[in-house]
């Protein structure tokens, strides 16, 4: 799979998370979403030619960073596992 069609499968599924997720869910789902974009946002600028695997582990990454500093309960990382685990299988 491309980085543009793993990219547009993942907005894809964000934003359909919005009419069936519960309120923690829009919340994980939002805060993923965020790190997601920042990743691609870093590769498209720095003109990065990554593979899904790649832009996967920079959002990994950046998700590891972010617990460390206490961004998050215990409950919200348990959620924001969740939906990462069920985007990263759109890369495969």
């Amino acid at each position: 799979m491309s980085f543009e069609t793993y990219v547009e499968a993942a907005q894809q599924f964000f934003d359909e998370l919005v009419d069936r997720a519960d309120d923690d869910e829009l919340f994980a789902g939002g805060y993923l979403r965020g790190h997601f974009d920042l990743a691609v946002g870093y590769a498209q600028v720095e003109e990065l030619n990554l593979q899904p695997e790649e832009l996967n582990t920079k959002i990994e990454e950046s998700l590891v960073k972010a617990y460390r500093n206490g961004e998050l309960t215990d409950e919200d990382k348990e959620h924001v596992v969740s939906i990462w685990e069920q985007v990263k299988t759109l890369a495969a």
